[in-house]
Formats: structure tokens, C-alpha cells, sequence
């Protein structure tokens, strides 16, 4: 019986079975049950079955992925109430492939030709899939990782920022290019936001976030999408503890003039406002033009054209009255977001690679088993639970999904959805 007591990690070869490498759980899986479940995996291959998912008596999940009929990956959570959903097991593993192979490039993944030089050189992945393992749970607002979108800052009076982006980029050699406000995006020249694929952006951000202790570094890159073959550069440069500017190019400029010449005749005229971004981001992921209703727990919006996001978790409530209930712990919050996320993509809404099992069995409480038959796609979808009310609304623009507060009545809550769009697009153009 497998007991996995938190998350784990396993890339195995996928011909042969080989272990490269366990990450997780400082109790690792015995090798039994790692050659067990490769062993079920390449069973059910061999008889034309393709082994996705399981679920144990306990609650313990398993997910497999096979990329490039090379590499096989498996994630292993505990049952109980630290159990993951299927959803975020799968993202987590495409994530990590597509990390892997932004370092090392797709060549070196697919065409094995030694695996023991193999087993050193993904030693320089440890660290970013360490740090995507802990996004799983991560209390920080972070959900690019999840919904495969960019996280985002959403800042007011920017155009000159924007500009000054735009025209640093541009004197790099270059047309990809993003402005970082604590790990989120709060500027990106035209080209970084159509041309990257958001999943390229969830690891590229995580790498820079990996590097945030550097002043700069030039570090090679492979783009999963769209150069998973030929490496190229990212410059990153930190403007202030918290702000970093990054570039996307090719051998020109050097790492020197783009530091000492570049940096500082485009970025030091806007430290200030630079400044100013900061304090904000430190306040609110929204401008202060935008404002809550005081019984709105959590959100979360994407934009489906952009594939950006933006995660509000409000640290005090502003207006409300004084019977009015404690806010739940932000870790709490953000969990619950999560899991509405995962609810609703799963069984109603529309999301790029989500697998639809609508029937499949689940540990989570706020969970329910969803009818087939319908023909139609859901626009919204509500769920009551002990701690809070969710409702996820759906346009051909965005989706939003909303936490609030359990004194909000059931029949308000579709009013109250669209009134927060309302207020935060009409105010932001997001």
C-alpha cells in the first residue's frame, strides 16, 4: 500500500525505467514502490493502455506523464488533507518538464545518450523544481503555475514606465522584454505577451525569481515553445530589491554594456517611480482606483486573450461593519481559491489542457459529482461551503473566480461577481 506522507517526485527513463532523480519528501518511496509504479505504468502500455491517474484507499494520488517517449515523470502526493488535485499534479509535471528542458534544452531530454552524465547535469534543475513543488501550496498569491497564465501587477500611471521598457528593450537588441514587481508582471513589451507561451513564461519567471539575489546575470536559456533547440540569453537586472527588468536576446549586448551603459541611462531617470510601483504592489495587486466590496474574501481573473491573471487576497477589509466576521488566514483563503479553480475547470469551464472528469472520485469536501448530459457550456457556477461563498463567472474575455464572505446571499452572489469585473476591468483595462 503506498503511504506518501507529502509531495514527491520521480523522472524515471521511460525504455528501461532508470531513476534520475527524487524530489520531494525528505522520506523517500522505497524502490519497490518506485519500480512499482513504473512497472503498472509500462504494463498498461503494453497492452495499448495509456495509465494517466490512480487514486488509494487513503487518498493518495499518483499521476504519470511520459514526454517524448523519452522521460517519465510521476507525482505522488499524501492522502488526508494534504492531498493535490489531479489538476495541479498534472500542471506540476509539465511544468517541470518544461523547466528541464529550458535548461538543458530538448535535444539532451530526447535523445539520451548517456544516462549517467544525464543524472549530473539535471542536477542543475534541483533548485527550480524544487521552488515549483512549493508554488503547489504557495500562501504568496502565486498561480501562474496552476492556471498556466502570467501573474500579474496591475499598476496606475504607467505609460512612462511602459515607454521606458519598450525603448530598453529595444536598445538590447531585442523585442522581448518584462518588467518584475516582487515575481509578477507589471509591464511586458507587445512580443513577450504574444509570442511567448504563457508555460514559458511560468518558468521563465520562476528561474528569475531563483537568480532575485543577483544584481544581474546572463544566463542561457531554452524556450520549451518556441526555442526548445537553440538556446538564447536572459539578461536580468535588479533595478531595486523587488523590481527586476529582463530581456530575452541573443549574443549582443554584453552582460557589461547592458548593466553599465543601458541600465543606467534608461532606468535611472525612474527610480522614484519605480519606487512608487513598489510601494503599491506592497499595498494591493490593484490599483488604488479599484475598489472591493468589503465582504470579498479572494479573486481570481484571468484574461483568456492574454492568458494573464491577477490574484487578489485583501490583508484587511476596508468599510466593513463592525459585526462583521474576521477575514480566514490568507494561506486559508488561497487554498480555497485553489480549489474552486480546480472545480470549476474541471467540470464546467473552458481551460486549455484541464482533463474533464467530472465524475472522477475526490477527497476534497467542497467537491460534488457533476451530471453528464448536458449540452451547453456553463457561463457561471456557485458552490456554499463551511468557510465561504465561490462563484466563477465566464466570458468570452475572462473568467473570475470570487471568494466572499458567507453573509453574502446566495441569490446576490451573481450581482456581486459582476459588479467586481465591472470595477476592476472598467478601471484597468485588464
Amino acid at each position: 500500500m503506498l503511504q506518501a506522507e507529502s509531495l514527491q517526485l520521480l523522472c524515471l527513463t521511460s525504455s528501461s525505467g532508470v531513476p534520475l532523480f527524487s524530489r520531494g519528501s525528505s522520506k523517500q518511496l522505497p524502490f519497490s514502490i518506485i519500480g512499482s509504479l513504473n512497472g503498472v505504468h509500462m504494463f498498461g502500455a503494453g497492452h495499448g493502455t495509456q495509465l494517466l491517474s490512480c487514486e488509494t484507499e487513503r487518498g493518495s494520488r499518483v499521476v504519470w506523464r511520459v514526454f517524448q517517449e523519452s522521460l517519465m515523470l510521476i507525482a505522488v502526493s499524501g492522502g488526508g488533507g494534504c492531498a493535490v488535485s489531479e489538476l495541479q499534479l498534472g500542471r506540476l509535471l509539465d511544468n517541470v518538464w518544461n523547466c528541464m528542458v529550458m535548461v538543458l534544452g530538448q535535444d539532451e531530454l530526447a535523445n539520451i545518450r548517456n544516462v549517467e552524465r544525464l543524472k549530473r547535469e539535471v542536477r542543475s534543475c534541483y533548485r527550480l523544481i524544487d521552488m515549483l513543488m512549493e508554488l503547489v501550496s504557495d500562501d504568496q498569491g502565486m498561480m501562474g503555475h496552476l492556471t498556466q497564465c502570467t501573474d500579474c501587477l496591475l499598476l496606475s500611471n504607467s505609460s512612462m514606465v511602459q515607454e521606458t521598457l519598450d525603448s530598453f528593450t529595444q536598445a538590447a537588441d531585442s523585442e522581448f522584454g518584462c518588467l518584475l514587481v516582487h515575481g509578477r508582471v507589471a509591464h511586458a513589451t507587445e512580443k513577450w505577451w504574444s509570442r511567448l507561451a504563457p508555460q514559458e513564461v511560468v518558468v521563465l519567471l520562476t528561474l528569475v525569481h531563483s537568480l532575485s539575489s543577483s544584481s544581474s546575470c546572463d544566463y542561457p536559456v531554452f524556450l520549451p515553445k518556441g526555442s526548445p533547440t537553440v538556446a538564447i540569453r536572459l539578461l536580468c537586472f535588479q533595478l531595486l530589491p523587488g523590481v527586476h527588468v529582463c530581456v530575452l536576446c541573443g549574443p549582443k549586448p554584453s552582460l557589461y554594456k547592458a548593466e553599465n551603459e543601458l541600465v543606467a541611462r534608461f532606468w535611472s531617470p525612474l527610480l522614484e517611480t519605480l519606487r512608487s510601483c513598489l510601494e503599491q504592489a506592497d499595498r494591493s495587486i490593484l490599483p488604488p482606483s479599484v475598489n472591493l466590496r468589503w465582504d470579498v474574501q479572494a479573486l481570481l481573473l484571468i484574461n483568456r486573450e492574454s492568458r494573464r491573471a491577477i490574484t487578489v487576497c485583501p490583508p484587511v477589509r476596508g468599510g466593513a461593519p463592525a459585526n462583521a466576521t474576521p477575514l480566514l488566514s490568507s494561506h486559508r483563503r488561497l487554498e480555497l481559491l485553489r480549489l474552486f479553480y480546480t472545480f470549476a475547470v474541471t467540470r464546467y469551464f473552458t481551460s486549455e489542457d484541464a482533463p474533464v472528469s467530472p465524475a472522477s472520485p475526490t477527497s476534497e469536501p467542497v467537491f460534488e459529482d457533476f451530471s453528464q448530459g448536458f449540452t451547453h457550456v456553463p457561463l457561471q457556477c456557485y458552490l456554499v461551503t463551511d468557510d465561504c461563498k465561490c462563484y466563477g463567472l465566464q466570458s468570452p474575455q475572462h473568467q473570475l473566480y470570487l471568494l466572499t464572505d458567507l453573509s453574502v446571499p446566495t441569490f446576490a452572489l451573481r450581482s456581486v461577481a459582476t459588479q467586481t469585473l465591472t470595477a476592476i476591468t472598467a478601471a484597468t483595462g485588464f
